[in-house]
């Protein structure tokens, strides 16, 4: 049947045709221009071809975002304390299903490529974007995410529900200098690590979409960063798009100042692998231009990334008879459902961790706990961070608790205090009183009644003032200040203010970018710029004025009217029971852009918890945060702990469920967390190997460890077991490198109501060539049993999982050697182990006269990870020229061949640009000396070599670098230029 009498114009038409053919005969048809015009973002309309327009990218972190009313899910950080996959492919499918509707209403502007989840691991709880991720362990990350995919892309063999887009790849884990710093990961920590989390949602989970970083990876811009194509899509197969972070491809100039015009950047971004630009359009479109003109990009470039959107955009069924696809008829009763509030209070349930409860003080007993105080900002509030959406309602913990103690004196048992001052402030150069009128218009007043604010204190230095009559915070402009924010909301959340004391109860009132409000004319406040030695001068000599530039710098008194700490101890001292609820706001003091000036809770919400268990010891503290906290006090001296995360809609009945026993908590840590920030090293450190990072490899005593979380019944772990056949000769379980080995634990539920456990599953490796980590999650599964209940809960693990980079042939291993099954509650809680013997490999020895790349270390100091354009591969150099670095290569074979040469790929910067060899220690004597001096710069690559005293046997290789060098790799023999592999 010819398409003429089908009604079908063109191939790409046809719905019969193979999917690859209809995509590659849609891109043909395209001009050049076209093409240009479609790698962007928003792909413009081609009415000619029936094409419509559309746009990649719709915020769905936990749910849609943006575009109106949604169902909210926790944030991912609470969703990730779920342990709960079936959780996540459920919350997938609801995204998706409103995702739909958005895209129905307005297909132009809504599209159906959603930007989740974010995949980062998290080896730094000072994270800004912590909320975003899904902790610190690659495979709880990869399960979790890979079930959200699931849920979000659906399961018809054809079509997608929606799409999901994995950020951010690759190394994001700080947002100080984030557009501009590098990640500097060696292979074992990449293959082992980072890459892991990533890898399942492709291979297993579909995953039709991923987003590039904004940082370096090795000194290369992550959208040119080789991986993309040969990690990504040739080694785990994925054959969807890669897009760009937002303004990221200019950011390769703008940023990173890689090139010197956007043109290169453009062109080899495209080559390296993005497929959609998410940019400045215009600067964009004519770098491609510019690019094809001068031949840096041929035609055929520009057809592989929109082979691979519009091979996306077919999947979603764009292109098709609606009949045709199940998902199209998707419409305005899939948004807001009943079924989908459930799922929302589900998930704000599962990821409550009960982190203590001495002496069971929880639950609570609504027919015993007496008079209950609930105390803290927190506990009547529901915060929303950047990405969540708009909450179609939200339920405050006050509000819920008051619900479970329903009946005539409801309010009189429950007391609330927010523990907020009422304050005034007063200019005090000259008296004059703040006001503020009916449409929030605010100025300073001789004789008018001064306006009584609110000021909520969250530490650090960052305040927010809120108007109680006009139910609005106080915000900033770059000019004036005003009463009219509904709440502390933004990309800049100008709802921020600094009341920095200056001596004699004055205070420096700054704005959410440290500008002074001062005292303008007529009454008026005014912002202004100030140099930063202004301002210390300000807060040093506590003057009521400064002149800088012309401008008087105002300070302010702060008058208490009402003092929030004293009326909350007084209301804990009448009750019975004291709920202290403490936490962040998800945009202020850590957020995108922003990493956490420390770990610990504001100073004013930790005298609160000492304060309030002073007077009533039956305090319980309910912890909201989008990150780990440092509390080593409220763990000591507090009977009951509660940590939830920012949960969405559905905050406050999960809390109230929690503390009163309609709901036993069973939320596990996804994160370890720490007693100190003393206890980490620098956050810009991506070596989680030798720095101790995780659970992993940390080796200090953490406050709660990785997996930890109590409930209200005891849960017994037996006869751990598995179906290797036991070895004759080790006479223990024995299996091959390739095998899979089937698990077993019976768990029992001792006590004497229902309740959820997550049963945890780790390995703990033998002896090694190399270090290993201390245990490393291999499994788990969220059950539910009821009292008495014993069930037998199975794993399935492939012996190849536990592989380890192997650096000295550039392959996964799984080693030869004794592996201890663990099986417990926590990383730390363990109640059974088992051993297992493995059959794999035993790695040989690296062989002198063979070319090794320096990145293939198996150990180091003082040294980071850096760009060879040379080759697609980094070079290692010091961390500062001005203190030297080493690299350690163990087990080096010198027998094979005689070494009487080192031969080095170098390129030196500085003319003391040294490299040195030592053999067995980094400090013992040199044995060879190669002066690298100035190559001609950072990427001139030069093959020098230097004559080396005879050496044998297997010994270990140091090489220390010092100055401005940089070194690709090296060859140890007597012929290295003609086996080394060099380039000229």
């Amino acid at each position: 049947m010819s398409h003429e009498t089908t009604g079908i114009e063109y191939l790409f038409q046809d719905p019969k045709i193979h999917l690859d053919e209809r995509v590659r005969d849609l891109v043909s048809r395209l001009t050049l221009e076209e093409k240009v015009e479609s790698m962007l973002q928003y792909q413009p309309a081609i009415d000619r071809l029936g094409v419509a327009a559309y746009k990649h990218g719709t915020e769905a972190a936990h749910g849609i975002a943006w575009l109106g009313e949604a169902t909210s899910f926790p944030q991912p950080v609470g969703l990730a304390c779920t342990w709960d996959t079936e959780l996540m492919r459920l919350i997938g499918s609801v995204i998706a299903d409103e995702a739909r509707v958005y895209y129905c209403r307005d297909p132009k502007l809504n599209g159906l490529t959603l930007w989740a989840p974010t995949v980062d691991m998290e080896r730094d709880p000072r994270w800004g974007r912590n909320e975003e991720a899904y902790g610190e362990d690659p495979y709880l990350t990869g399960e979790l995410s890979k079930e959200l995919v699931k849920g979000i892309q659906g399961d018809h063999p054809v079509y997608l529900k929606a799409v999901a887009t994995l950020k951010h790849f690759l190394g994001n884990n700080n947002e100080v200098d984030r557009g501009s710093g590098s990640s500097s990961i060696d292979p074992r920590n990449l293959r082992e690590y980072y890459l892991r989390a990533f890898e399942k949602p492709f291979t297993e989970g579909g995953a039709q979409s991923m987003m590039t970083s904004y940082n370096l990876i090795n000194g290369t811009p992550a959208t040119l960063y080789h991986g993309v194509n040969d990690i990504v899509r040739d080694e785990w197969g994925m054959d969807g798009f890669v897009v760009s972070d937002a303004g990221d491809v200019m950011g390769i100039v703008n940023d990173h100042q890689y090139y010197d015009s956007h043109t290169p950047g453009v062109a080899e971004s495209i080559r390296a692998g993005i497929d959609s630009i998410t940019d400045d359009a215009e600067l964009s479109k004519q770098a491609i231009r510019e690019a094809l003109a001068q031949g840096t990009l041929q035609e055929e470039d520009l057809d592989r990334p929109l082979f691979h959107t519009f091979r996306v955009r077919f999947r979603l069924g764009e292109f098709d008879p609606a009949a045709d696809n199940p998902y199209a008829l998707i419409g305005e009763e899939a948004l807001l459902t009943e079924q989908a509030r459930e799922l929302s209070l589900r998930a704000a349930r599962e990821q409550i961790v009960l982190l203590k409860n001495e002496h069971e003080l929880l639950p609570l007993n609504p027919a015993r706990c007496g008079k209950v105080a609930v105390i803290g900002t927190h506990g009547n509030e529901v915060y929303r961070d950047w990405y969540s959406g708009t909450l179609p309602y939200r339920v405050t913990p006050l509000e819920a608790i008051r619900a479970k103690l329903e009946g005539e004196d409801a309010k009189e048992r429950v007391v609330y205090r927010d523990v907020k001052n009422r304050v005034t402030l007063t200019a005090a150069n000259d008296g004059a009183k703040l006001t503020v009128n009916s449409s929030g218009e605010m100025r300073l007043s001789q004789d008018g009644k001064p306006t009584i604010l609110t000021m909520t204190d969250w530490g650090y230095g960052s305040v927010t003032l809120h108007d109680e009559h006009l139910g609005a915070y106080v915000t900033s402009d770059e000019e004036t200040l005003r009463v009219t924010a509904d709440e502390a909301y933004g990309w800049y959340v100008k709802e921020v203010f600094g009341l920095t004391p200056v001596g004699q109860g004055e205070h420096l009132w700054t704005t959410w970018n440290g500008k002074p409000v001062i005292a303008g004319t007529e009454g008026s406040l005014k912002v202004v710029e100030a140099e930063k030695s202004a301002l210390h001068a300000v807060e040093s000599n506590a003057s009521t004025a400064l002149t800088v530039s012309g401008q008087s710098h105002t300070t302010f008194q702060v008058e208490t009217v009402s003092d929030g700490l004293a009326e909350a101890i007084a209301a804990a001292q009448a009750a019975d029971t004291a709920i202290v609820f403490v936490g962040n706001h998800p945009l202020i003091n850590g957020k995108e852009e922003n990493d956490r000036p420390g770990l610990e809770l504001a100073a004013s919400q930790q005298r609160l918890i000492e304060e309030v268990y002073r007077v009533n010891p039956n305090t319980i503290v309910v912890l909201t945060g989008s990150y780990p906290f440092a509390i080593p006090w409220v763990q000591e001296h507090i009977p009951a702990i509660v940590y939830t995360s920012h949960a969405g809609q559905e905050h406050g009945t999960a809390i109230a469920d929690v503390l009163f026993g309609d709901y036993a908590p069973a939320g596990r840590l996804n994160m370890t967390w720490v007693q100190s920030e003393d206890q980490l090293g620098d956050i810009k450190d991506y070596d989680i190997i030798r720095g101790g990072r995780t659970y992993q490899y940390f080796e200090g005593e953490p406050l709660y460890p990785f997996g930890h979380g109590l409930t209200y019944s005891p849960f017994e772990y037996n006869d751990l077991r598995t179906d290797a056949p036991k070895d004759s000769v080790k006479s223990i379980a024995a299996l091959n490198a390739v095998d899979t080995l089937q698990v077993w634990v019976e768990v029992t539920n001792r006590g004497v109501a229902a309740g959820e456990e997550v049963v945890q599953l780790y390995v703990r490796p033998g002896a090694s060539r190399v270090k290993r980590p201390l245990k490393t999650l291999c499994g788990f599964q969220r059950i539910r049993l009821e009292a008495g209940e014993t069930r037998t809960v199975s794993f399935t693990i492939r012996m190849k999982d536990w592989a380890i980079w192997d650096v000295t042939r550039d392959c996964y291993c799984v080693e030869s050697g004794e592996y201890t099954l663990l099986a417990g509650a926590s990383s730390a809680d363990i109640r059974l182990e088992h051993p297992v013997y493995v059959r794999g490999e035993v790695i040989p020895p690296r062989q002198a006269g063979r070319s090794i790349r320096a990145e293939n270390f198996d150990d180091c100091s003082d040294i980071v990870l850096d760009e060879n354009k040379e080759q697609r591969e980094a070079c290692v150099r010091p961390r500062t020229p001005q203190r030297s670095g080493w690299i350690a290569f163990h087990g080096v074979d010198m027998d094979t061949v005689s070494v009487v040469e080192l031969q080095c790929r170098v390129s030196g910067n500085r003319s003391d640009a040294t490299i040195e060899l030592r053999l067995d220690a980094p400090d013992s004597e040199a044995v060879a000396h190669v002066n690298v001096g100035n190559t001609g710069g950072a990427q001139a690559w030069a093959t020098l070599g230097e004559a080396v005293h005879s050496v044998s046997g297997t010994r270990d290789v140091y090489l220390l670098l010092s100055g401005e060098v940089r070194l690709a790799h090296f060859t140890l023999g007597a012929n290295a230029t003609e086996d080394s592999g060099f380039q000229a």
